[in-house]
């Protein structure tokens, strides 16, 4: 009796902790409302079940419905929109009362040829149906708007609090069904900080030639996620041991045994990961987090024995530059975030002395860029801390950082747009337009970075007749 009672007491308290943690926004609840009138369901379902479950804020609403993309169009309308983001597949975005909810209709899925969409899709069929088609037991969980209850066929609420990334049945078949998801289990478990089960991370390297045929887009769009996790070497770490990083970052598992010795502690590819790190702790910008993870891939290329017998990696910046912006161009980055990230790796290596001059300091502010400056620190950080695991002193760069700012409060000319003259007061003098006159500025502005007491228009074309 006392048994049964303890059972009754554990389930209505997990149920009212979990309604607690789980509270129904008032949009959901008259979206719900509105289906119920239609006599149709309505579920949340996927990753704000599972946040939910670790008392974390759902972030987004996805929900899924017996009603077919068509009558959820019907319902709302006059009230709000409906996009049909994916209507082949049975999903729709409604955007109402100021929230958009993706809604797709409970489907069955058929083989998949491609590895990556149903052969065929079968709308109607039931919730735990729906649910035996998703991916992990984790994210294959629905909770029926307003109240309940949690529908739970795969022991999925078990398993994140065992912090588990368990699949749906097999893993090879799930796998066999797109591509993606190797990569998204490993990115989970550093999303989240799970273990992936024992079936599925034997599952992966098996499914290399799948993941190779993901498109790059897709993969980009993991990797993301997996570098803006709290710990990115958990799942790059995974990647390496199950083939991944091989397959998708090949530069980066080069890095795998190359030895530093002298300041560094660590191979280079351990050295990278543990820089990367630090970055994500001290919550950087995506920029950082990839220079801090890309700066040293160019060492395994780069290297070469001195007279002495050691190691040596001249120039490894240069070589890292190049091979980032290999993965980046592969990888269908943008553009203006490739350059960024490859400017902090080319310039990672800085060497900054109290006898610099100031002109020399406007050099450094001009070749890493103003907008680049503090992000460039950070990296500088990360390296150093990469090195032995030690939390690095700001300290050691607050001589520069001081300059720095010292010759950008004095607001002088550091580009050519700050001239004291243009090229149309060059023309009046009688200078054509053309890579002479492109030259002619430049001098000028290498001038005015050595003695900005130059920087009047005088003075400036004196010197240009002079060398025109």
């Amino acid at each position: 009796m006392r048994v049964s009672f303890f059972h009754w007491f554990y389930q209505r308290f997990f149920i009212r902790l979990f309604r607690r943690s789980f509270k129904i926004h008032p949009v959901l609840k008259e979206t719900a409302n509105i289906f119920s009138k239609n006599n149709k369901q309505l579920y949340l379902v996927g990753g704000s079940i599972r946040d939910s479950i670790r008392m974390f804020k759902a972030q987004d609403w996805d929900l899924a419905t017996d009603a077919l993309p068509e009558e959820v169009i019907s319902m709302f309308k006059g009230q709000g929109f409906v996009i049909p983001t994916g209507i082949k597949h049975g999903t729709v975005s409604l955007h109402y009362n100021d929230h958009v909810m993706e809604i797709t209709t409970f489907r069955s899925e058929s083989i998949y040829s491609d590895g990556r969409r149903p052969d065929k899709v079968e709308f109607g069929v039931s919730i735990e149906e729906d649910l035996s088609r998703r991916d992990f037991t984790m994210n294959a969980l629905a909770y029926k708007l307003p109240e309940g209850p949690l529908i739970d066929p795969f022991m999925g609420k078990k398993d994140i609090k065992a912090r588990l990334i368990r699949s749906v049945g097999k893993a090879e078949e799930r796998f066999a069904e797109d591509g993606l998801r190797p990569l998204r289990a490993i990115r989970f478990a550093s999303q989240l900080g799970f273990n992936l089960d024992e079936k599925v991370l034997e599952a992966i390297p098996k499914a290399r030639f799948l993941c190779s045929q993901v498109a790059a887009e897709r993969v980009r769009d993991e990797f993301d996620k997996i570098i803006a996790s709290k710990q990115p070497s958990i799942a790059l770490l995974l990647m390496e041991k199950t083939g991944l990083m091989e397959l998708f970052l090949p530069e980066l598992a080069h890095c795998r045994g190359i030895e530093q010795k002298g300041f560094h502690q660590f191979d280079v590819l351990d050295h990278s990961l543990l820089a990367l790190d630090y970055a994500a702790e001290k919550e950087a910008a995506t920029e950082v987090r990839l220079a801090a993870l890309l700066h040293d891939i160019g060492k395994p290329l780069a290297r070469s024995l001195d007279e002495s017998g050691v190691w040596t990696f001249y120039q490894h910046e240069r070589e890292s530059s190049r091979l980032a912006r290999e993965i980046f161009n592969r990888l269908r980055y943008p553009k203006a975030l490739m350059e960024k990230v490859c400017r902090l790796i080319e310039e990672h290596m800085f060497h900054y002395e109290e006898n610099w001059k100031d002109a020399a300091v406007r050099r450094f502010i001009i070749r890493v860029g103003e907008e680049n400056l503090t992000h460039l620190y950070e990296l500088r950080w990360a390296d150093a801390y990469g090195m032995a695991k030690i939390e690095p002193s700001p300290a050691s760069l607050l001589p520069l950082i001081d300059r720095v700012n010292t010759i950008l409060a004095e607001k002088k000319a550091l580009s050519l747009k700050d001239l004291a003259i243009s090229g149309k007061d060059l023309i009046n003098q009688g200078i054509e337009p053309g890579k002479r006159m492109g030259f002619i500025l430049n001098e000028l502005l290498e001038a005015v970075l050595d003695d900005p007491e130059l920087n009047t228009r005088e003075k400036l074309l004196e010197i240009a007749l002079k060398l025109e």
